[in-house]
C-alpha cells in the first residue's frame, strides 16, 4: 500500500550516491585512457580508441541512469521476474549464436557492438530474488524458500559456467549475504566455507596428495589430510552438538554429500573449466608456479603496483603501463594503472571511495520501509563488493585471474551499463521509500 507520492522527487534522491558514482565514473575514464596511452597517442576524445570509446559508454550508461529514474517505481517490482525471464533467454541465446570472444562464448554482436548478457543477468537475478523474498507467504526458515532462492541463483549461473565465463559464475556466490541478512542461518553460511575449504582441498589431493607412481601420500599430503579431518569433525561438533549421541546420521551424509560433492568439483574443474582457468588457480594456490606462462599476467601487475612506490610515478608517466607489461591492463588489470601511476596514496583513494559506496549502500539498504527494495540494495552491495574484491584481489595476487571487470573503472559498455542500472535503480527505490507505508 502507498501513500501519496511526493512533490519534487528529486529532493528525496540521494546525491551523495551520485557523486561517488560521478567521481569513480571520471577516474575510470581517466585511468583508461592512461593504460592506452603512447607518446603518439592522440586526445583523450579520440573515438577510435578505448578511451573514446567508453566516453560514448559514458554518455549512454548517462542516459540510462535519466531513463531509470524516469519510470515509475512499481515498474521495477512488477516486472522483475520478466527481466529475470529476459536475461535468462538471452544466456541460452549466447550458448546457441553467440560470438566466441578470448575463449568465452559470452558476447551477442548487434551491429557492431559486442553486448555480454552475464552482466545484465546479474541486474534480473537481484531484481527476482527481491521480488520472490519480499511475497508474503515467504519465510526464510522453510525449505520451499530455500531451494527456490538457490534456484533463481542456480540457473543463470549454470548457463554462464557453460560458456564458459568462471568469473560472472561466482559473482552469485555473493547472493548467500542477502539470503543470510533475510534470515538465513548462519551455519549455511559455516558449509559454505567448509565447501570452498574442501575445493582447495580436491585440487591439492588432485596434485600433490598422491605420487603417482608408489600410491602413497607425499608428507605435504598427511598434513593437508590431517587437517582436513580436525576441520570436518570440528564443523561436526558445532553444528550437530546438540545430539552428540546420534552423530552417525549426520556423519553418514555429511560423507554422502562430501564425496558428491569432491566428484562434481573434479567433474567441473576437469571438463569444463579451461587449461588457462585450472592453471591460474594452481598457479594462486602456489601448486605450481610459472611466472612467464600462466603466471605472467599477475607477475607483470605485482610489479606494476609495486613500481608505483608511495606517490606514483605520475599520471600517463607509468614504464610498466606505457610499453604494455600488462596485457588486459585497460579491463581486468586497470587497477595495476592506479598503482604505477598514483601509488600507494592513489590506490588508497580508490579503495576509500569504493568503501564509502558500500557503506553508504548499506545504509541506504537499512533504511527502506518495502522488503523488496532492501532486498534489491543488499544485492548490489554484494554484487559490487564482490567485483571489488576479486578484481583488486587478483592484481595483487590474492586472488585467481577469473576475467571480472572492477566496478566504473574497466574498459567496456555492458560492465559499464549494468553497473549503473543496478546503482541508479536502487536509487530510485531509495528515492520513493517516504511513499510506502510499512
Amino acid at each position: 500500500m502507498r501513500g501519496r507520492r511526493t512533490k519534487n522527487i528529486t529532493e528525496n534522491i540521494d546525491w551523495l550516491l551520485i557523486s561517488i558514482y560521478a567521481v569513480m565514473v571520471l577516474l575510470g575514464w581517466l585511468n583508461i585512457y592512461a593504460a592506452n596511452y603512447t607518446d603518439e597517442a592522440g586526445t583523450i576524445f579520440d573515438f577510435s580508441q578505448n578511451y573514446g570509446k567508453q566516453l560514448m559508454w559514458i554518455g549512454t550508461s548517462a542516459a540510462l541512469a535519466i531513463a531509470v529514474m524516469l519510470l515509475d517505481v512499481r515498474f521495477y517490482e512488477t516486472f522483475a521476474y520478466v527481466f529475470y525471464g529476459i536475461f535468462v533467454a538471452l544466456l541460452v541465446a549466447v550458448l546457441l549464436v553467440g560470438t566466441e570472444i578470448k575463449g568465452s562464448q559470452s558476447w551477442i554482436v548487434i551491429g557492431g557492438v559486442s553486448i555480454q548478457p552475464a552482466e545484465f543477468a546479474k541486474y534480473g537475478t537481484a531484481l527476482a530474488l527481491a521480488k520472490y523474498l519480499s511475497s508474503i507467504s515467504v519465510k526464510m526458515d522453510q525449505f520451499k524458500t530455500k531451494f527456490t532462492s538457490a534456484v533463481i541463483l542456480l540457473v543463470p549461473a549454470a548457463l554462464i559456467l557453460l560458456q564458459p565465463d568462471a568469473g560472472s559464475t561466482l559473482v552469485y556466490a555473493s547472493f548467500i549475504f542477502v539470503l543470510y541478512r533475510e534470515g538465513l542461518s548462519g551455519k549455511v553460511l559455516i558449509v559454505g566455507v567448509a565447501a570452498a575449504m574442501l575445493f582447495i582441498l580436491t585440487l591439492f589431493v588432485e596434485r600433490e596428495m598422491w605420487n603417482i607412481e608408489t600410491l602413497d601420500l607425499t608428507i605435504s599430503g598427511e598434513y593437508i589430510l590431517m587437517g582436513s579431518l580436525l576441520v570436518l569433525g570440528g564443523l561436526i561438533l558445532l553444528l550437530f552438538r546438540k545430539n552428540i549421541s546420534s552423530l552417525w546420521r549426520p556423519l553418514t551424509m555429511l560423507a554422502v554429500v562430501a564425496v558428491g560433492y569432491v566428484a562434481s568439483v573434479n567433474y567441473i574443474f576437469n571438463e569444463i573449466f579451461e587449461d588457462r582457468h585450472r592453471n591460474r588457480i594452481y598457479e594462486l594456490l602456489g601448486i605450481i608456479s610459472d611466472p612467464s606462462g600462466t603466471g605472467y599476467n599477475q607477475h607483470q601487475s605485482k610489479i606494476a603496483i609495486g613500481s608505483g612506490g608511495f606517490w606514483g610515478k605520475g599520471y600517463l608517466e607509468g614504464t610498466q603501463t606505457k610499453f604494455n607489461f600488462v596485457p588486459e591492463q585497460s579491463t581486468d588489470f586497470i587497477f595495476c594503472t592506479v598503482g604505477e601511476e598514483w601509488g600507494f596514496v592513489g590506490t588508497s583513494i580508490i579503495i576509500v571511495l569504493f568503501l564509502g559506496l558500500f557503506i553508504r549502500i548499506i545504509w541506504i539498504a537499512e533504511r527502506q520501509r518495502s522488503t523488496f527494495a532492501r532486498v534489491y540494495a543488499y544485492s548490489v552491495v554484494c554484487i559490487f563488493f564482490f567485483h571489488f574484491a576479486i578484481n583488486i584481489g587478483m592484481t595483487i595476487g590474492l586472488a585467481p585471474v577469473i576475467g571480472i571487470p572492477l566496478p566504473f573503472f574497466s574498459y567496456g559498455g555492458s560492465s559499464l551499463w549494468s553497473f549503473t542500472i543496478l546503482l541508479f535503480t536502487l536509487i530510485k527505490l531509495d528515492a520513493e521509500r517516504r511513499n510506502v507505508l510499512r
